[in-house]
């Protein structure tokens, strides 16, 4: 029997936004379904039967997941296109990879971990602010500083970065300076809008070069600038459980693409993340 679903179910698991979101593009006429406009809240939708259309674009769930981590150089857009021409995340993927879409942002020059799939849940979990799930930066910021600066305490209480808008509490550790310039480590587990950037504005120390090192239970460690691999299934295993959700039944791998992961990781081209927890957990 085929399974039915409300629209923005339906448009949440194929990407297009989260489901409030999808509710304001069904209340103003954005979302046709089988070429009728639909502002109907309640409406269910089939897959395998109806057809929906998101802005004038056909909309169709994946048939099957992909999860790719990517080092994301400098001076490139974290999107799909840009109208002024600009290279953009997608075109260090191959041609050939299916559609998948960045989850969450990294500014034009800033560097470091992205995540990409086709996964709406996944992704509308990770983004959503109630998970809190921590982001790491390494960040090479103006000036000296030591543990104890003011300044870093006060990114440690929360920092106002524009006008009524308060960040919460960071983690920041200094990892090393060069006489002139300080490296810190900074976590953090929100979202705003170039965040890290304005904290470091508001405390007058300009960010001088910004790479994420980790997203929740993933770390940019083996993955050159400019290059990516996919996520193993015990790692897309902990993304939803670092959100608590339970993984969908089809973002579980066939028996061949099982076989094919355990080559892999033999072959040493994927890590072997649960071998890695069981040495953390023995120290």
């Amino acid at each position: 029997m085929a399974q039915e679903m409300r629209v923005q179910k339906f448009l949440s698991k194929a990407g297009v936004c989260s489901r409030r979101k999808a509710e304001e593009h069904m209340l103003a006429g954005h979302i046709k379904i089988n070429g009728k406009v639909c502002k109907e809240l309640g409406t269910q939708v089939d897959p395998s039967r109806d057809t929906v259309e998101f802005q004038g674009s056909v909309v169709r769930l994946p048939e099957s997941y992909i999860y790719v981590l990517l080092n994301k150089p400098a001076n490139y857009i974290t999107s799909l296109t840009d109208p002024e021409g600009r290279p953009v995340v997608v075109d260090l993927l191959p041609k050939t990879m299916p559609r998948v879409w960045p989850v969450g942002r990294l500014d034009w020059d800033s560097e470091g971990l992205l995540l990409l799939t086709n996964d709406g849940k996944l992704t509308n979990l990770l983004t959503h602010p109630s998970h809190e799930v921590a982001k790491t930066y390494a960040v090479k910021v103006r000036g000296l500083l030591t543990e104890s600066s003011p300044e870093l305490e006060t990114l440690r209480t929360g920092v106002e970065i524009g006008e009524g808008e308060v960040t919460a509490p960071a983690q920041v550790r200094l990892i090393r300076d060069n006489g002139r310039n300080t490296w810190l480590e900074i976590v953090i587990r929100e979202g705003k809008n170039r965040q890290i950037r304005r904290m470091l504005e508001a405390i007058e120390r300009p960010v001088m070069k910004l790479r994420r090192i980790s997203i929740g239970p993933l770390t940019i460690d083996g993955i050159a600038s400019g290059t990516f691999r996919s996520l193993t299934h015990a790692e897309v295993l902990d993304l939803y459980g670092e959100v608590e959700a339970t993984i969908p039944e089809r973002a579980q791998p066939s028996k061949r693409a099982q076989k094919r992961e355990r080559e892999a990781i033999e072959r040493g081209d994927l890590p072997d993340h649960r071998a890695k927890k069981r040495k953390n957990r023995s120290k």
